[in-house]
């Protein structure tokens, strides 16, 4: 009993990364046709995997994600929900929703366990990074302002996912929908990009509607 209530306080005291920039980024999002809304998904499950995907620990591995992408930009996910984004040939990003436990997820242990005294290794990252999730119809146009990479659909297609800069900032981004963008920096960077995403937004709230 007492366990449980010490892990209650501490997810109660827990603060992300953006935390304190969560009511601008409701002002500052955008209705409309040409609308934007930017927002913080705290606490996801992040695991940095190193392993060679087609050995047999890399099976093992993706036995239990759902499989781990072969190419770069790809993306696959498992039942669990969690979605494994493409870093390097044997080098691989795993991004859960948060479990609301305190301490290390199950994820990593299975993973962990999977793993064994195979080559490889497996790093929880939860608290190395944050999530931002850009949407709407504009969501595009702000991060073309500052972003290094070529986001037309044509090029990044929904279901993919690069690592590149976004005003200098090294980023995770990965198309989650054809109008969704969730990016991945260091939770270091969190304040300033944050800051960054919303001055791009500041041009088409003069043209749309802010939410209340």
């Amino acid at each position: 009993m007492g366990n449980t209530a010490q892990n209650t306080e501490v997810l109660a005291l827990r603060r992300s990364p953006a935390h304190h920039l969560w009511t601008d980024f409701t002002v500052g999002s955008v209705a409309g046709e040409r609308g934007v809304t930017l927002r913080e998904v705290p606490f996801q499950r992040m695991v940095g995997i190193r392993v060679d995907p087609t050995s047999e620990v890399g099976t093992r591995i993706g036995e239990l994600t759902g499989g781990l992408p072969l190419n770069s930009g790809d993306v696959t996910t498992g039942e669990s929900g969690a979605a494994v984004l493409w870093l390097a040939p044997d080098e691989f990003l795993v991004v859960a929703p948060d479990d609301g436990e305190p301490g290390p997820s199950a994820l990593v242990t299975s993973l962990l366990e999977a793993l064994g005294d195979g080559a490889g290794q497996v790093i929880d990252l939860s608290s190395n990074r944050t999530t931002f999730e850009l949407s709407g119809p504009s969501a595009r146009a702000v991060l073309e302002k500052s972003c290094a990479a070529d986001l037309h659909p044509r090029t990044i297609a929904a279901g993919t996912a690069i690592t590149t800069e976004i005003n200098k900032i090294p980023t995770v981004l990965f198309k989650s929908a054809d109008e969704t963008f969730q990016l991945f920096p260091r939770s270091s960077f969190a304040d300033y990009l944050g800051r960054w995403l919303l001055d791009g937004m500041v041009e088409f709230a003069a043209e749309g509607t802010s939410w209340p």
